[in-house]
């Protein structure tokens, strides 16, 4: 639920990113922890977002 652009990726992560790898480790750790909690759900799941979604949905289904 709720995967709006500035949810995930968290807005205040990216903020606080001090340099290019620190911004590149938050957008692949929340990246990588949407992907594991959507693949691994056990009943039906339902991803909700607003306009924009967030940018990371597109991995998801596939572009």
């Amino acid at each position: 639920m709720a995967c709006d652009d500035e949810v995930i990726p968290l807005q205040s992560r990216i903020e606080a990113s001090g340099d290019d790898a620190q911004l590149q480790e938050v957008y692949d750790t929340e990246r990588h922890l949407l992907y594991v909690a959507c693949t691994r759900a056990r009943d039906p799941l339902l991803v909700t977002a607003l306009r924009p979604g967030s940018e990371f949905l597109e991995d998801l289904v596939g572009g």
